[in-house]
């Protein structure tokens, strides 16, 4: 499937042409607070990204920029299953976008993918996205400390997953 529809909203795969939209969210120092890597200096380092997106093997990847009002805001699923993540840009948050995004990409990995668990690695400062994978039915399966370094920090890590017999159909 390399489209998804909500009702506002339409995820599908990047393309190169997304290279100034993705950079605006990945560069953004409050989009990244809890990201996986510091806010992108520059464009040549968000190409980096948007090409290993792009380039992911489909048998192991799920990945979707995320549409709204025919603006790419960021992206939602599954860089490498069966972890998820996902990134907007702070002018788009408090609206439910993410849900929605997060939602669909859940549903469709689990109708595609023989997986019995997504999970979610997320930093315990991170309480936005938390509650947003918690009232979508995540669970937490355990907490680690040090497991990455971002710029001069050690982050933590909150671990969650959702079981595929959740009933997604119900989010």
């Amino acid at each position: 499937m390399s489209e998804i529809r909500t009702a506002r909203l339409t995820l599908r795969r990047a393309r190169i042409e997304d290279l100034d939209a993705i950079h605006a969210v990945l560069g953004n120092a409050r989009a990244t607070r809890y990201w996986s890597t510091p806010p992108h200096a520059d464009l040549a380092r968000s190409r980096e990204w948007l090409l290993s997106m792009i380039d992911a093997p489909p048998e192991a990847s799920d990945d979707y920029v995320v549409e709204y009002e025919g603006r790419v805001i960021g992206k939602a699923g599954f860089w490498r299953l069966p972890e998820i993540g996902f990134i907007l840009h702070p002018e788009y948050w408090g609206r439910g976008l993410a849900r929605e995004a997060v939602e669909a990409v859940i549903a469709a990995a689990f109708s595609k993918f023989p997986v019995d668990a997504l999970t979610a690695d997320v930093d315990p400062r991170n309480a936005a996205s938390l509650g947003l994978l918690k009232s979508l039915g995540f669970v937490e399966t355990g907490r680690a400390k040090a497991t990455y370094q971002l710029g001069d920090a050690l982050c933590d890590s909150v671990y969650l997953a959702l079981p595929r017999n959740r009933d997604c159909a119900s989010l």
